[in-house]
């Protein structure tokens, strides 16, 4: 008599390979999320910094008003997405910056908003221990978390 089918041996052992592939496959999944946050947070920095420094560009070519006590750097992030009007054009138009402060991608708080969710550095501040002030100068992720390059995110 030929039976059809496998036998419970027969399952078992496929049901431990598919674990074992699995078990494998996990850490890879990990390490392509985290991969792909950091390229996400390597665009949004340098996307924010870019519009910092078009905004600087912009109040020394006089294009933005500023007074002797500004540094010439934005008051505030979201001062790069809403604009600022353009002191050499006679119709008010508005010069704007970035189309949208993105979000720091390390940071899981979503009722935040996308300016809030980034550390920033005022001109007058230290390097070393950077505090927020009357302008942003830099931003810095807020995590504390380390990168697969074992670099803190909050360094970059």
């Amino acid at each position: 008599m030929k039976s059809t089918g496998f036998t419970l041996i027969e399952l078992v052992v496929t049901v431990m390979i598919v674990a074992i592939l699995a078990a494998g496959a996990l850490p890879i999944a990990q390490l392509t999320s985290q991969r792909n946050k950091e390229t996400e947070l390597k665009q949004a920095l340098r996307q924010i910094r870019e519009a910092i420094d078009l905004y600087k560009k912009a109040v020394d070519e006089g294009l933005v008003k500023k007074t002797l006590d500004q540094t010439g750097y934005p008051p505030s992030l979201e001062v790069l997405e809403e604009g600022v009007i353009n002191q050499k054009n006679t119709k008010g138009k508005v010069i704007k910056f970035i189309r949208k402060i993105p979000r720091d991608p390390m940071n899981r708080d979503s009722d935040l908003k996308p300016a809030e969710t980034w550390g920033k550095r005022s001109y007058a501040s230290d390097f070393n221990a950077p505090v927020e002030g009357a302008d942003v100068y830099d931003v810095y992720s807020l995590s504390t978390n380390k990168a697969i390059d074992g670099t803190m995110y909050n360094s970059w």
